[in-house]
């Protein structure tokens, strides 16, 4: 299972040949799983006051490039949990546009490993166990 959404290409996200830029993809990436967090309940940044009080940095991420896509192309944008570790979560990104015959052209794969940590009070942050039901509504996707 996987998270859908999508996203228009916009002026600012294209070079001077009107083609995304490869830095573009990195923010889309980000902003699907915010989405995808928000759609299962879980949230992005929580409030001093939320338990489990946890927060998503990133570790590493990653995009391989197969075509282009352009100004005002819509991308679909599809994030897939691939692994849940004890602390930590891998999702792959998928984009894909429609070509102008109506067939799903891949544009882009990323991926991205997010730690999760507690937040400290006062600041900073301390690696901890993913809380279980968090766990339980990642593995729903």
């Amino acid at each position: 299972m996987s998270f859908r959404t999508r996203r228009l290409v916009e002026f600012r996200d294209t070079d001077a040949a009107g083609i995304v830029h490869f830095s573009a993809f990195f923010p889309w990436m980000e902003s699907a799983e915010h989405e995808m967090l928000r759609s299962l309940g879980i949230k992005v940044l929580p409030d001093s006051h939320d338990d489990p009080s946890v927060t998503w940095p990133r570790v590493s991420v990653g995009c391989d490039y197969a075509n282009a896509a352009r100004f005002e192309d819509w991308l679909e944008i599809e994030v897939s949990v691939v692994k849940i570790g004890r602390s930590s979560i891998r999702y792959e990104v998928a984009f894909s546009r429609q070509d102008k015959g109506g067939g799903i052209v891949p544009v882009a794969k990323g991926t991205t490993v997010v730690v999760c940590c507690r937040l400290r009070p006062g600041g900073g942050l301390e690696k901890a166990m993913i809380p279980d039901e968090i766990r339980a509504k990642l593995e729903s996707v």
